[in-house]
């Protein structure tokens, strides 16, 4: 059985195709490896390798050459499934489903197990023409009608920044909003039934400033009792409270109309994963998170201030109500955060969850503040970090910490690593780009 990873272009894309953060981190990645165009390599049909490959279950993934897409499409083969991505590149570059694919085969190659098919489209989600075009390649003839041979979907392909969806909405919301209702409607039109959803903790709105964990039940999209201490208990309804941003409306609304579509449908499973903050990259040192955009979260700002494309950080907020001032938050490593979305696929294709429609927090139920951060980092990375005091940035909030029972108890899922052991896979990951000594 041979391994399959194959490039698809869609004509009417025009975006770059390269981009490699360095040199160095390329002659890493190509060890043993020629440098064949990605088109050309392991080129053999995918179907029909498919056919021979025990777990024959596909996965479609949107966006799966982002940060947090390609870490998942790597937890995803080392699970075994096969994988389709669609990227458009506009956050991402195409040299990333090589070290993606590359990892996963050194993963099967030392557990002497079968490496799944890796297939990748280069088109965006909201081409109609070409997704239903990809769609139909994957359709197999059923007692007289088509099946999908496509087990479920997970749908990274969101634009993020708070700031950017402050300043351009009607972006946010197009992409964001319309485009998951039109992505639903085809996947219904071919029987694709299973989806996880990328949603985000800006859906609790200002309820982060209550200062406790934020559980689930505290943003629904159906009347929703449950226990807050025993024997005392609450009903949440539908609705959001004081949502801050663009951004953060468009995942509730995500949220919301998902939700709609699985009360309409019991063939629907749908899961949402909310994310808190996703941070590290994987430990292989290969794999990491290199936007094309400017970056606004923490880390990869501090990222910039360790490479010497910033002369400092600017932390937004030195007098929120915290212990040293500066905001609080739930820092999860994205490979534990990977792994939360593969627990919640398994829990969604074997029947497992306790509705059709389902939220989950992905976090570490701890917060951490900006200065803890930047102390940890300085001590992976024995190198000081300049950094200054900022004016608080609009739509922020100053605590944002997940309640991590639920995706415990239902999906046996919880994270396992560490701020510090974020910090030093991003030192790792600098090392070997040739980034840093």
């Amino acid at each position: 059985m041979s391994s399959v990873f194959e490039t698809v272009n869609s004509e009417a894309e025009s975006l770059p195709r390269s981009g490699s953060p360095s040199s160095t981190y390329d002659s890493a990645f190509n060890i043993g490896t020629p440098a064949t165009p990605s088109s050309t390599l392991f080129s053999e049909d995918l179907r029909s390798l498919l056919q021979n490959v025990s777990n024959d279950e596909i996965i479609l993934v949107t966006g799966g050459l982002g940060f947090i897409g390609s870490h998942t499409t790597l937890e995803l083969l080392k699970a075994g499934y096969h994988v389709i991505v669609i990227d458009n590149l506009s956050n991402a570059y195409e040299s990333v489903s090589e070290r993606v694919y590359l990892l996963a085969n050194q993963y099967h190659e030392e557990k002497g197990t079968l490496m799944p098919a890796l297939k990748y489209y280069n088109h965006d989600y909201q081409d109609i023409d070409a997704l239903i075009s990809l769609l139909k390649g994957y359709q197999t003839p059923s007692w007289g009608t088509s099946k999908s041979r496509i087990a479920g979907v997970i749908h990274f392909a969101s634009y993020k920044a708070v700031e950017e969806s402050i300043k351009e909405p009607l972006k946010y919301y197009s992409n964001n909003v319309c485009g998951l209702v039109s992505f639903v409607r085809i996947l219904e039109d071919f029987g694709i039934k299973t989806f996880i959803f990328s949603s985000s903790a800006t859906v609790y709105g200002t309820l982060p400033s209550s200062g406790v964990p934020l559980r689930e039940e505290l943003c629904v999209h159906k009347p929703e009792t449950f226990e807050v201490n025993e024997g005392v208990w609450k009903t949440s309804q539908p609705g959001s409270i004081g949502i801050t941003n663009p951004y953060g409306r468009t995942k509730w609304m995500c949220e919301a109309i998902l939700a709609d579509i699985a009360a309409s449908d019991p063939e629907w499973t749908i899961v949402a994963l909310r994310y808190f903050n996703p941070i590290g990259c994987d430990s292989s040192g290969l794999l990491g998170e290199d936007p094309r955009s400017i970056p606004t979260n923490l880390l990869p700002v501090i990222v910039k201030v360790m490479t010497g494309q910033y002369t400092e950080l600017s932390m937004f907020g030195s007098d929120w109500d915290t212990a040293d001032g500066t905001a609080v938050r739930d820092f999860i490593h994205v490979t534990d955060l990977a792994q939360g979305h593969i627990a919640a696929l398994d829990s969604a294709i074997k029947g497992r969850l306790r509705e059709n429609f389902r939220t989950f927090n992905l976090g570490t139920g701890n917060g951490h503040s900006v200065l803890e951060v930047i102390k940890t980092m300085q001590t992976a990375s024995q190198m000081d970090l300049p950094h200054k005091a900022a004016d608080r940035r609009a739509g922020d909030v100053g605590y944002c910490v997940a309640a991590a029972d639920r995706s415990l108890d239902e999906l046996q899922w919880s994270a396992r690593k560490t701020l510090a052991d974020a910090c030093a896979d991003i030192c790792n990951f600098l090392k070997i780009s040739g980034l840093t000594n």
